[in-house]
């Protein structure tokens, strides 16, 4: 492996021009620059515009034929990946600059590292999000404890191809879970750390739907389908701002590093 591997980025993508600008305009500040940025659009409007408005960056467009859903993109991703390191990322999230120089030292005798987040709630102004709220979302790294709540987001993780070629794909039958999965999975057989930097930024819109508020009732058949699969036993359906609240999950919550200044990260899309 050279002195600049080559880190591969999976984006799955749906009708989200503004927040992939703005994901687009955060890739291209990274102080680590040998990057093969995979965008899979799930059959939404054209994302080509993406490559004209950032020429600089490495971009590959993947159309997928008919709307799968987010984890059968990112499984369509992980078939271009011809990077030393994979990682992932949600179309609406945002890494700040030193993220993957950072990922990229922390990653250093494991084989997946995760960094903490800043979720953030926003409204669009002018064509871009203006934040409204933000908070640090930092725990223990604790696989027992993460059997009952996972802390882990995929958003800006970083793992060796190896897992991919041992474990398989990204399970699609857990939907909302599918990263729990990949978690659970990865951490029984590989060496997982989590890299105490709040580096990525996480978008929650309370005017949204969020997989964090409602839509309990469809989620519950996918979380049974995680417990069964990793015997994880009954586990509970809330909301993930009253999960956050419950007294074993408080217990977790760990000392970051911040090294967000709150401003947001504009792109080229509307100057």
């Amino acid at each position: 492996m050279s002195d600049q591997p080559l880190v591969s980025i999976i984006i799955p993508t749906y009708n989200r021009r503004i927040e992939l600008a703005e994901l687009a305009e955060s890739l291209y500040r990274q102080t680590y620059k040998n990057l093969q940025i995979i965008i899979v659009n799930d059959a939404g409007p054209s994302v080509d515009f993406i490559q004209e408005l950032y020429p600089e960056l490495d971009i590959q467009i993947v159309n997928m034929p008919q709307n799968l859903k987010h984890v059968h993109a990112r499984n369509r991703g992980l078939q271009e990946v011809k990077g030393d390191y994979i990682m992932l990322c949600d179309d609406d999230d945002l890494l700040l600059p030193t993220h993957i120089e950072r990922m990229l030292q922390e990653i250093k005798g494991y084989d997946l590292v995760y960094p903490d987040v800043e979720i953030f709630d926003y409204v669009y102004e002018n064509n871009a999000r203006s934040i409204t709220n933000r908070f640090v979302f930092a725990y223990e790294f604790d696989v027992p404890a993460m059997r009952r709540f996972s802390t882990f987001f995929s958003s800006g993780c970083i793992f060796r191809p190896a897992l991919i070629e041992a474990l398989g794909p990204f399970d699609t039958e857990v939907f909302h879970y599918w990263d729990w999965d990949f978690f659970l999975r990865a951490a029984e057989k590989f060496r997982v750390n989590r890299a105490p930097i709040a580096s990525v930024l996480y978008a929650f819109a309370q005017q949204g739907t969020s997989n964090m508020s409602g839509q309990l009732d469809n989620m519950r058949p996918f979380l049974d389908m995680l417990s069964a699969k990793h015997g994880l036993g009954d586990l509970p359906t809330k909301n993930f701002f009253l999960l956050l609240e419950e007294p074993e999950v408080k217990e977790r919550q760990a000392e970051t590093e911040i090294i967000w200044d709150g401003e947001p990260i504009r792109s080229r899309l509307f100057e």
